[in-house]
């Protein structure tokens, strides 16, 4: 493998678009950014093989690409613009040059997506894959989990549950010609970060959060941040996805709304506001009242209990 300062000398020119806030980029001790008129935004996400992702299923650049919009998602839910990224990986024993360029092409793949540049990183050895992910953006009204009140509504923008379908798929061997788990397996393999809606809502809604850990999981940290309880209509959430879910769902002999509420890797966007402010792009999904934090789902009419989303205190490949 070339050495890291050959590996990163390469590598400016194609890590993601032009920035007009990078004065200096790749090849440096630090990048160098013009600093933006509104909030900096930062945030950070790892991505640890044999915990967020395994090889038998996702490819090097799947791995860089899902790492990258995991971490640029983060912003999109506080309403703000990306400026820039930066990439920290650990390379474990054997990982080939070929690996290496597999890899970062995912993650210039998802940079140019998203419209922000990767401008700096590091690279280092170690027992298994990690792909950390910094990301920094801007934002004129910074949009927090804590802002919500009693009689707010709820708002989702993206569906939720194909992600989930997808690994289903995946982990089960089956990558078939049904259209709808195809759909699935691509919605987990390319993930989108909802940066333009996220960022366009800002001044309209009351709270944000992004849908990484699972609908009800992610809903309860908004709950819990904002001392409310959060009401939601599954028809209404299950309906954003359309046929797609459901004939997944069928093909997979699971349960449409166990994906919705629980699957988490779709990076949609869950937003709180008063009525009269219907974030555009949005649906409504429920609504904000009074009571002990928590979250309440109704499915057919009826309290139903979804099964638990993601808890990063314990493993889970995908």
């Amino acid at each position: 493998m070339k050495s890291e300062h050959d590996w990163l000398r390469g590598l400016g020119p194609i890590i993601g678009p032009p920035s007009p806030f990078l004065r200096v980029g790749i090849g440096d001790d630090a990048a160098v950014l013009d600093p933006p008129t509104e909030p900096l935004v930062a945030t950070v996400d790892a991505c640890v093989e044999g915990v967020h992702f395994t090889r038998a299923i996702a490819s090097l650049e799947d791995i860089g690409y899902r790492s990258f919009m995991a971490a640029v998602s983060d912003l999109a839910a506080m309403a703000a613009l990306p400026l820039a990224t930066l990439s920290a990986l650990t390379l474990p024993p054997g990982f080939s040059e070929q690996d290496l360029d597999q890899l970062v092409t995912g993650q210039r793949l998802a940079a140019f997506a998203a419209r922000v540049p990767l401008v700096g990183g590091n690279l280092s050895q170690g027992s298994s894959l990690s792909v950390t992910t910094t990301a920094l953006g801007r934002a004129a009204h910074p949009t927090l989990r804590s802002g919500t009140v009693p009689g707010h509504r709820l708002w989702l923008a993206g569906p939720v549950g194909l992600a989930a379908a997808g690994l289903r798929a995946l982990l089960r061997g089956i990558v078939g010609e049904e259209g709808a788990l195809l759909r699935c397996i691509l919605a987990w393999r390319r993930p989108c970060a909802l940066l333009d809606q996220g960022a366009s809502v800002g001044a309209r809604v009351t709270s944000m959060i992004d849908v990484s850990d699972g609908l009800a999981q992610d809903a309860m940290h908004l709950a819990l941040a904002s001392h409310v309880h959060l009401i939601f209509q599954a028809e209404a959430v299950v309906n954003i996805a359309g046929t797609t879910l459901l004939d997944a769902a069928a093909l997979l002999g699971e349960d449409p709304y166990e994906l919705a509420f629980a699957g988490g890797e779709d990076y949609a966007l869950l937003a709180t506001s008063s009525e009269d402010l219907r974030p555009q792009g949005f649906t409504e999904v429920g609504r904000v009242v009074s009571g002990p934090p928590g979250i309440t789902v109704l499915r057919d009419g009826l309290p139903w209990q979804p099964p638990p989303g993601f808890d990063h205190g314990h493993d889970r490949e995908g």
